[in-house]
């Protein structure tokens, strides 16, 4: 086997295969195992107060949030991203790592949704339902691994203390409104969100210490995830930029 094969496996394939299996347990113990134990318990009251505080203003900026979510959104705004991260960084270090982390969670939560069964809230829904189970958000898994990608990228480029935490500020704030949104609209229940949260979060913790990890090397030229032209940086030198 060679040693890329080995290093993917290590440093992908495996790390999604126990997330994946996390997802499913989380997902067993909610819907089975803690299901009449707080506080999933008092999930349906908390989706029925949000239900029951809906105004027309408030239901105009939680459709703002959930399009910014949608399927279509993430797919055009991550490609978007991708191109321009190449434009203007010359490499495909950056772009590789923020479509990753994307698909990544799409894959883990779809597989999910596929053992785990789960009926949405019982709360008028403001959305049509895709036909997959309340367990977890597509929506705030996908805004997690899409946005806070993004805020590392910017982070990492950042030259001073307040910029980073201002990307991080501005960023994380997307994901964060996408998941009361949801809820809000009574798409899902809080346990569905704080586990797309997971999701989301790990695939970009999964991608960044494979993808941008300057120090690791693949194949036999031991050069990192760049082509010729690129910024190709040797094992072992410092990395420019």
């Amino acid at each position: 086997m060679s040693d890329v094969v080995i290093r993917v496996t290590r440093r992908v394939l495996l790390p999604l295969g126990l997330l994946f299996a996390l997802m499913v347990g989380l997902g067993l113990l909610v819907t089975r195992v803690l299901a009449r134990t707080w506080p999933f318990t008092v999930e349906d009251t908390v989706n029925r107060e949000l239900a029951g505080d809906r105004t027309p203003g408030w239901n105009d900026v939680s459709l703002v949030f959930s399009t910014l979510a949608s399927t279509q959104m993430i797919v055009m705004v991550t490609v978007l991203a991708a191109l321009v991260l190449r434009l203007v960084l010359h490499r495909w270090r950056e772009p590789l790592f923020l479509c990753a982390a994307v698909t990544a969670q799409a894959l883990i939560f779809l597989f999910t949704t596929m053992v785990i069964d789960r009926n949405r809230p019982a709360v008028e829904h403001m959305d049509a339902s895709p036909p997959t189970s309340s367990f977890p958000s597509g929506h705030t898994s996908a805004a997690t691994a899409l946005y806070v990608g993004l805020a590392v990228l910017l982070a990492l480029r950042a030259r001073s203390t307040p910029a980073k935490v201002g990307w991080w500020a501005l960023l994380v704030l997307v994901p964060v409104g996408v998941a009361l949104t949801r809820m809000y609209r009574g798409m899902h229940h809080p346990s569905d969100v704080v586990a797309s949260f997971l999701n989301g979060g790990a695939c970009v913790a999964i991608m960044a210490r494979t993808v941008l990890d300057r120090t690791l090397t693949w194949g036999r030229a031991r050069l990192p995830l760049s082509r010729s032209g690129d910024d190709v940086t040797p094992a072992g030198a410092p990395a420019g930029g």
